[in-house]
């Protein structure tokens, strides 16, 4: 309580110094000084015990009930203030203290504080104190009468509040997170993930987790965080089982109950068959939850502890909310997942089901469905055996992402196939692609891009349709975008009269690469679409050589893909690096006059001929007199050049190259000086070949010659 020593004339020395410092003290200051009165036994009846302490005399009455509150009889206190300090926790006692002496120095009327008190047996007891300071004219303390009384009850119903309040917010917390994170989930696997990872299993407040779905007259175990041995599976399996066998999953379907069992006694009595499982796992108590939606039971819950578990009226509340939340999840990602199941299955119809085999390559094929959102977007591929043992590559996209674009995408596949099959150009067919789909009943339009290959010769014809560049990747591992002009998507260049679609050729040298794909590939929500462009080219530079392995890489594996949420189509179309039994011995390399790596590639081209046809003791004379060719036309017309390397066999075998350009102007010999820094060229083709000369076409002319094979 207070201080315990005291001024000879019974003061407090501290409260005295300091209420009395420029106040005299009265002789004889009238006092309002009153003996206790029934008002004492009315605080006794409220368990209130009362105190008077004179300050000036430093006696400290204390009645019946004020001695009950310290655990004193009556034998044990004698009116000093020090006896009752003895009682108090030191620390409170300070504490109190310091309260008196703030309320004296301020002049306070009243003051007032909970403290502990030491209970003869050693225990500890809330108790509260209210004092009212009396004041004489000159406003100097010399009384303080209060009350003092037992505030364990009142703190513990406090602190069970508080118990309460801090329950409820949890019970409030974990259905909103629980709320939060199912949003998310969109397949039922997302659910089940949300469910028994951690943060799941601390939301319940549970050790483990087993989720059981009803599929007709059978319960379908989907998840649980914990697995039995396979010992006890073999033996017992519950994955799936009757709703009629009286398990507890099955049973809280049937009765669309909660129940709440806290021992293992009580759990194996009531289901028998789970005592290997409950020992096994260490399973002492459990909840079975029924998850029903729209008044139809879905599955239910199971939560198991690995402690004696008292189920209290929060704990049922909270688990009966979150299973709830979690019922309603999983309709919603059932519902999800059947749409889905059906979308896919409609388009996957709609691709073709065999990719047939091509001579002198090799085609791989993928379509991966976005990952997120239930829409099945209309994007597809195909490959068209053409006549002449070409082959027809096709990749689009019609715009949508639902069962009525892939609808369409399954159409407009099979038009553009009859018209590639009946030997139209590659711009014929787009032409006629698209006025097929301007006809149909829909406001659909699409992106293609259609490429006629021939792979003896390694030229490509291309036409696109609004949509993305294809991407090469050279024998060399040089990856790069092929500039191909196009037109409007399909439908769309029908409508406004601009369906005149212009033909690009690229050439396609011995193992390169190329791939088509939709916009699937590098669109990605919140990245620029240059980014993904550049991971995709990439991706490609980086792949493996094998082909199926490469479509994988593109498809799945890279972080290009990471996170897409569009679906996607690829085609990957091959070259051989050393020509099949059926392909004319043949290579082609277009040579463009901006390219600053194509005399490289051409080089690399020459080599893998003459090796894959044994005739490497000819790649000097050859690779000098192609440069030399390939120079002079890209230097002296306004175009690139194609050269074209064959092996004949037939009457003298031969290695015949030729320059092709498209300037008029014939080669002519000239007759330089000893100074002279050109007009050699001829000079060395004549040296190193033997024969050559020259053809006029009528959009330029053919360099031809020809190199003796010995043997």
């Amino acid at each position: 309580m207070a201080n315990t020593s005291r001024s000879p004339g019974g003061h407090d020395p501290e409260i005295t110094g300091r209420v009395s410092v420029g106040t005299p003290a009265p002789s004889s200051a009238p006092r309002n000084d009153t003996e206790p009165t029934a008002a004492n036994d009315r605080l006794a009846l409220n368990g209130m015990g009362s105190f008077d302490w004179d300050l000036d005399k430093g006696t400290y009455h204390l009645d019946d009930t004020g001695l009950e509150v310290f655990d004193l009889r009556a034998d044990e206190f004698d009116g000093d203030p020090a006896s009752l300090s003895a009682r108090v926790v030191p620390t409170d006692s300070e504490r109190l203290d310091e309260a008196v002496a703030l309320a004296l120095r301020e002049g306070h009327l009243t003051f007032a504080s909970y403290f502990r008190l030491i209970c003869r047996d050693g225990t500890l007891r809330w108790a509260h104190t209210q004092g009212r300071i009396l004041r004489d004219p000159q406003l100097r303390p010399y009384r303080i009468v209060g009350i003092v009384r037992n505030a364990e009850e009142e703190l513990a119903h406090a602190e069970g509040m508080r118990t309460l309040a801090a329950d409820r917010r949890r019970q409030t917390d974990s259905v909103r997170a629980t709320t939060e994170a199912l949003a998310r989930a969109v397949t039922v696997r997302d659910v089940t993930d949300v469910l028994t990872d951690s943060e799941g299993l601390r939301r319940f407040g549970a050790d483990g987790l087993a989720l059981g779905l009803v599929d007709g007259d059978v319960m379908r175990l989907v998840a649980a965080t914990e697995q039995p041995s396979a010992e006890l599976r073999a033996r017992d399996d519950l994955s799936m089982t009757h709703l009629g066998d009286g398990l507890p999953l099955s049973e809280a379907v049937l009765t669309r109950r909660p129940r709440f069992l806290g021992t293992r006694e009580e759990l194996t009595t009531r289901y028998p068959r789970l005592l290997p499982y409950t020992e096994e796992m260490g399973i002492e108590a459990a909840a079975f939850l029924p998850l029903a939606a729209q008044a139809r039971s879905i599955g239910a819950l199971g939560l198991f502890y690995r402690d004696r578990h008292h189920f209290s009226t929060e704990d049922r509340n909270i688990c009966i909310a979150l299973s709830s939340a979690v019922a309603q999840s999983l309709q919603r990602a059932m519902l999800f997942d059947q749409e889905r199941e059906f979308a896919t299955t409609l388009q996957t119809t709609m691709l073709p089901r065999r990719i047939p085999e091509i001579n002198g390559g090799e085609v791989a094929v993928r379509y991966r469905a976005g990952r997120s959102g239930r829409e099945v977007g209309g994007d597809w591929y195909d490959v068209i055996p053409l006549p002449g043992r070409r082959v027809g590559l096709v990749v689009g996209d019609v715009e949508g992402h639902d069962s009525h674009a892939a609808a369409i995408m399954g159409q407009l596949r099979i038009a553009l196939r009859a018209y590639a099959t009946e030997g139209h150009t590659p711009a014929t067919v787009m032409t006629r692609a698209s006025g097929f789909l301007a006809d149909l009943d829909t406001e659909r339009s699409a992106t293609c891009i259609y490429v006629d290959a021939d792979l003896e010769t390694g030229t490509l014809r291309l036409v696109r349709a609004g949509h993305l560049e294809p991407l090469v990747r050279r024998g060399t591992g040089v990856t790069g975008w092929v500039s191909v002009r196009g037109g409007l998507p399909l439908g769309v260049a029908t409508v406004f009269g601009q369906d005149g679609y212009p033909e690009t050729r690229l050439d396609l040298n011995p193992a390169d690469t190329l791939l088509l794909c939709t916009d699937g590939m590098v669109e990605h929500p919140g990245r620029d679409i240059a980014d993904g462009i550049e991971a995709l080219a990439a991706a490609l530079r980086d792949g493996p050589q094998d082909t199926e392995a490469l479509a994988d890489h593109l498809c799945g594996g890279h972080p290009s893909r990471l996170g897409s949420s569009d679906d996607m189509a690829l085609l990957l179309l091959h070259r051989a690096a050393v020509p099949g039994a059926h392909a004319t011995r043949r290579m082609t390399q277009h040579v463009h006059q901006a390219d600053p790596e194509g005399l490289t590639e051409t080089r690399a081209m020459l080599r893998q001929a003459l090796a894959a046809w044994g005739a490497t003791d000819l790649l000097p004379a050859v690779e000098l007199t192609a440069n030399e060719l390939i120079t002079n036309a890209l230097v002296h017309t306004d175009g690139g050049a194609l050269l074209t390397i064959e092996l004949r066999t037939g009457g003298t075998p031969c290695i015949r190259l030729e320059i092709r350009d498209r300037s008029s102007v014939l080669p002519r010999r000239r007759t330089p000086g000893e100074t002279a820094t050109s007009g050699r060229g001829l000079l060395l083709v004549d040296a190193l070949t033997g024969s050559w000369g020259v053809e006029p076409l009528g959009s330029g002319k053919n360099v031809w010659c020809e190199f003796p094979l010995a043997g």
